[in-house]
């Protein structure tokens, strides 16, 4: 039975944290714009002492700054402070200023103690068994107790097994939100319309004649009917990724890109009101499944804390895979400092077919 690891608050009561001072805050001088000495926010649990109270940043998110807001402090991105906006500041780290960061609340493992040891990193040499069967109980766990975010690239879709396997687990409650790009849903709806993917059969593999057009059709057809949900229904499509999302009521974030071709009627084109609807299912998040797409991985990785406060006010941890075939893409997540970032280097169609079947479904 998956048990979520028991996260250890600091000793408030150890002499650093009582004879700390409080933290300084400060006006921010106009819109956008944070005062010197700003204190910038990691993925980490932190605290700050207010009126002699230690407080904890809730709802964090790395390079923001915390803003002191009736009594509780808010995580705020900069482009959204606002002039008078009380932003706290102090870069030290472990009470000097009234700020602590606690990077082991959930009792990580620490590495391996030998200076000198083979495989210690995530690569196409690692052994992703042990993986796989966490990934299964944590994702049964978090179905019915938490939140499941997934954010999918566009290779993703080029194969009918990966679709078919999605939408399964779309069906079956293991997806609470999606996030992804213009392409993902394009190449989806065009397997689901005409078959193919870029123009090959999503299960030969067969190009078409003229398959090239495929994708700008479906585009076209879509744009037609003014949106996913009356394309899907006008033109009877029963299966796929973005299908699946519409009959089951699961919402999803297209992020536009300067690449992007039609694009889809849902498509963001503005790129902070894209972040701003993405951060708003991450907020919730529990666990995270991040594949094939290396700009939408780091994107979300910088918005999610290693944190969350759940609705009784207990803290757990979240948990945050990026499954990849490159092995940069899955080592970048590394950089985050965090160890509930876990990578998996696999082709994620294979990935996401070994998950089905590992789940049952």
């Amino acid at each position: 039975m998956f048990k979520l690891k028991q996260y250890s608050a600091p000793d408030f009561t150890q002499s650093v944290f009582v004879n700390a001072p409080d933290a300084k805050y400060l006006p921010a001088p106009r819109d956008g714009v944070a005062p010197d000495d700003y204190h910038a926010m990691s993925i980490f649990p932190e605290y700050f002492k207010v009126d002699g109270k230690w407080l904890l940043a809730e709802e964090s998110r790395m390079d923001c700054v915390a803003v002191l807001k009736a009594g509780s402090i808010s995580v705020v991105e900069f482009r959204l402070l606002k002039k008078g906006d009380l932003v706290f500041c102090g870069r030290t780290e472990n009470c000097e200023e009234g700020i602590y960061v606690h990077p082991d609340g959930f009792n990580e493992k620490k590495a391996n103690a030998d200076v000198f040891a083979f495989r210690q990193g995530r690569s196409r040499e690692t052994a992703f068994s042990r993986d796989y069967d966490e990934l299964y109980e944590l994702l049964r766990h978090d179905r019915d107790n938490g939140k499941i975010v997934w954010v999918l690239g566009p290779a993703f879709a080029f194969d009918s097994d990966a679709r078919e396997a999605m939408s399964k687990l779309i069906e079956n409650g293991y997806v609470h939100a999606l996030l992804a790009g213009n392409a993902l849903a394009t190449h989806d709806l065009e397997g689901a319309y005409l078959n193919t993917a870029l123009g090959q059969h999503v299960y030969t593999q067969e190009s078409h004649e003229n398959g090239h057009y495929h994708h700008l059709d479906l585009l076209n057809r879509v744009r037609y009917h003014s949106s996913i949900k009356e394309f899907i229904k006008n033109e009877n499509i029963d299966n796929g990724i973005m299908y699946s999302c519409e009959k089951y009521n699961i919402p999803y974030v297209l992020a536009g890109s300067i690449r992007d071709d039609g694009p889809l009627p849902e498509v963001i084109s503005d790129a902070y009101l894209a972040q701003n609807a993405m951060r708003d299912h991450v907020r919730g998040a529990t666990t995270v499944i991040c594949m094939a797409t290396m700009l939408h991985t780091i994107a979300t990785g910088n918005m999610t804390p290693s944190f969350r406060v759940m609705p009784d006010g207990s803290v757990r941890q979240i948990y945050f895979y990026c499954v990849d075939i490159a092995e940069f893409a899955v080592n970048k997540l590394a950089d985050r400092g965090s160890l509930s970032a876990r990578g998996i280097v696999t082709n994620v169609q294979d990935f996401v077919v070994n998950l089905r079947k590992g789940l049952g479904l």
